[in-house]
């Protein structure tokens, strides 16, 4: 049986160790903040979108899923930007090709990226810190609706900022929609 000064001897050597442990996790590893640059309202003029992508027209008027465009979101961490062949799939010469001139014309840009090969170069609008994990199929399995994040997509032209919706995309924000839902709060569910 270990004795009263051995017992004090390992607390003293834990406690030390802990608090050296402490010290280089925060100090000796630690990190400057990343600043992720996501558009804020009045920060990305909308034509800067190299195709002027009406979520209104596809989503909303004919009701395509989110899920359609975005396919990885139910099974992998991000939600991902679809290739432009899933696209020209409907916009091929002779089969969607606009009714409007400004569509007529858009619909032309990503005839051109196609017949070059070359993916759209879209600006990112959403993204977490890189400190932050957020597995879209996760929340997909969960239930909880992209829109619940995302805003009413189906009722928006051209995104150009974040919504209001997903509060800045800030630790509050989410940390309130896990306690609405009864979801874990433990820290190594979004940050590992």
């Amino acid at each position: 049986m270990p004795t009263p000064r051995t017992r004090k001897l390992w607390l003293a050597v834990s406690a030390g160790t802990f608090a050296l442990l402490l010290v280089a996790v925060t100090v000796g590893f630690r990190r400057p903040p990343v600043e992720t640059p996501v558009a804020q309202v009045g920060e990305l003029d909308p034509t800067s979108q190299p195709i002027q992508f009406p979520h209104d027209t596809h989503a909303g008027q004919f009701t395509m899923s989110c899920q359609y465009c975005h396919f990885s979101a139910e099974r992998s961490v991000d939600a991902g930007i679809p290739p432009v062949s899933l696209c020209i799939g409907c916009h091929l010469e002779g089969i969607v090709g606009g009714r409007t001139e400004q569509a007529q014309a858009e619909i032309g840009k990503l005839r051109s990226y196609y017949a070059a090969g070359t993916p759209i170069p879209w600006k990112r609008i959403y993204k977490a810190s890189d400190h932050v994990h957020f597995p879209h199929m996760r929340h997909v399995a969960a239930g909880v609706t992209c829109q619940t994040c995302h805003g009413e997509v189906q009722e928006m032209g051209v995104l150009e900022v974040v919504a209001p919706e997903a509060g800045d995309l800030r630790m509050g924000w989410c940390v309130s929609c896990h306690l609405e839902r009864g979801v874990s709060r433990d820290c190594t569910v979004c940050h590992y």
